[in-house]
């Protein structure tokens, strides 16, 4: 050991080489730039060092390396790690270091993270003389890693592709708009590292949240709560006019208009400028965007999702509850959105059942509570499929926005509330960008199994969706439905239809109070369109009426 003592002590490194360009490009970094080094997790990157003296022999010569990451690195919470060079490592949940060159004055090392290290900035000393800065991503590449995707055009598409597709509209005109992620943009990888350093986990124990960054589970929980800015100095600031009851002269003053951005970029730069000032305004596309190209620059694989016709379930019950008054006037809190975007995450979740890894919800939007933040997810889409509403994290949440129910109740003179009718058609034609091309994809069955399937009743029953199963059994006794012509342009009037009937054996008598209002995509009603009051509206049995109107057209 005294030969070997005596080596180390007088091995002096005198220069280094990072090798970034090399190294950037074998680790897909190289669109961050090739001025600093950019590697991910669990795959090897190279660096040579030039001794000041003598040689580097393998067996005779010792070398420690330490990497640390984080104000206090521990290890006991992973964010420290000692290790010598040595011939060789096979294991991939430890760091390793190996040598590549032959002996002499210069040596070649090869240093792999381990596969499971924390994200973000790491400081790696050499000898105690050479202290080297870089920064470690998540590695959708690399086996070991648990956001390992097994599909290359995949990766092209939901880690590399700076430019991508959202979808808004309607169910029945489904809009693109085209969205530059630019998660690979200057700039953009240091405002992403900086919105992990801001997070309010972070502030309170800086240690136990780097810790917590070797999880994509934590990091997606993180980034959903900090895109928005309720209760932390986060991203984006949400702005619904019609929601928040905001004169229409000019509802985005002091801002931009969500419908103007068209790419992250701005809006990560604009907050980072401004002291983590939250950038004003943003709705659940610009969230969900936001969230998007921050996953992709961290290397968590991530689309955007649109969900047409979304409910916003505020009790948990899986029913959207509309309580009108007899003016029309909803007094309820649940909500039905034309659209709502939310993010999905690829990952493993050793927290759960294996077949409920892959893709994962993350929702942005502050839209309710989790755990005393405004945060949702990540929960899995095939446990939202199968009703498994007691899974990690928000699952009930997320199974109402594709499957609850919509109840109208009107409420009557003596403060009762009677029921009208029953909805069921949440969550429709839920899109995607394609991998690969323009086209949308529609991935409903993803999140649902087909309408009046064994699966689906076997889903429901699992949920306590007792409300839809019940639905279907009971008989309507009065129904009445709304047609709506299949062709409306914009600043025409169009023909609305309502068709009421009775499937009961006696003549049935009723009222029926007809009034069109304009609605925002967030399920606000905004000014009456118009009003049609008909009494006594005889229904014959087994018979039905047609009474129909003009509406104006938006």
């Amino acid at each position: 050991s005294l030969p070997n003592l005596y080596v180390f002590r007088s091995l002096d490194i005198a220069t280094w080489d990072l090798e970034c360009e090399f190294n950037n490009t074998d680790h897909r970094t190289e669109l961050n730039g090739m001025d600093r080094l950019i590697v991910r997790r669990g795959q090897p990157f190279s660096i040579k060092l030039k001794l000041r003296y003598g040689e580097y022999q393998a067996g005779l010569s010792s070398l420690t390396c330490i990497a640390e990451t984080g104000p206090s690195p521990s290890d006991q919470y992973g964010t420290r790690a000692v290790f010598d060079v040595a011939a060789g490592s096979d294991n991939p949940s430890a760091w390793s270091a190996t040598v590549t060159s032959p002996p002499g004055n210069v040596v070649a090392l090869s240093i792999c993270p381990a596969a499971d290290a924390p994200i973000g900035r790491w400081t790696l000393t050499l000898g105690g003389s050479c202290r080297i800065d870089f920064i470690l991503l998540f590695n959708p590449w690399c086996s070991g890693d648990s956001v390992y995707m097994d599909n290359e055009e995949y990766l092209k598409e939901y880690v590399l592709s700076q430019d991508g597709i959202i979808y808004r509209g309607t169910l029945e005109q489904i809009l693109p708009f085209p969205w530059n992620f630019g998660q690979f943009e200057y700039g953009i990888l240091d405002v992403c590292l900086k919105i992990l350093d801001t997070n309010p986990k972070y502030l309170r124990n800086p240690g136990k949240d780097c810790s917590g960054r070797r999880n994509p589970i934590y990091v997606s929980r993180v980034l959903s709560a900090m895109v928005n800015c309720n209760g932390d100095a986060g991203v984006v600031l949400g702005r619904w006019p019609a929601l928040d009851k905001l004169s229409s002269d000019n509802p985005y003053e002091g801002g931009e208009s969500p419908m103007s951005w068209k790419g992250s970029v701005d809006i990560l730069l604009n907050w980072d400028s401004s002291s983590c000032s939250p950038v004003r305004y943003g709705q659940c596309w610009v969230f969900a965007a936001v969230a998007c190209s921050v996953s992709r620059a961290l290397g968590i694989p991530c689309r955007v999702v649109t969900n047409y016709i979304s409910a916003h379930d505020t009790n948990r019950n899986l029913l959207i509850e509309y309580f009108y008054d007899e003016n029309g006037r909803n007094h309820g809190r649940d909500m039905i959105w034309t659209f709502h975007c939310w993010v999905e995450n690829w990952m493993t979740r050793p927290d759960l059942k294996p077949e409920y890894d892959g893709w994962q919800v993350v929702d942005p939007t502050p839209q309710e509570k989790s755990e005393g933040v405004y945060c949702c997810g990540p929960v899995s889409v095939k446990a939202v499929k199968e009703g498994e509403l007691a899974t990690k994290y928000d699952a009930p949440f997320v199974f109402a926005e594709v499957n609850a129910d919509k109840v109208d109740y009107i409420r009557q003179a003596d403060g009762s509330n009677k029921k009208m009718t029953s909805f069921t058609g949440v969550g429709q034609k839920i899109s995607t960008k394609s991998v690969g091309n323009d086209r949308r994809e529609d991935i409903t069955h993803l999140y649902k199994y087909p309408e009046g399937s064994e699966e689906e009743r076997e889903t429901f029953r699992k949920a306590d969706h007792l409300n839809k199963l019940l639905h279907r059994q009971e008989s309507q006794g009065l129904k009445l439905a709304i047609e709506v012509a299949a062709e409306k342009r914009k600043g025409c009037d169009f023909d609305v239809i309502a068709v009421a009937s009775n499937s009961t054996t006696s003549e049935k008598k009723c009222r029926l109070l007809f009034s069109s209002m304009a609605v925002s995509y967030t399920g606000v009603v905004k000014d009456n369109c118009g009003f049609k009051d008909l009494l006594n509206v005889e229904l014959p049995p087994g018979g039905g009426e047609r009474h129909g109107r003009d509406s104006p057209g938006p």
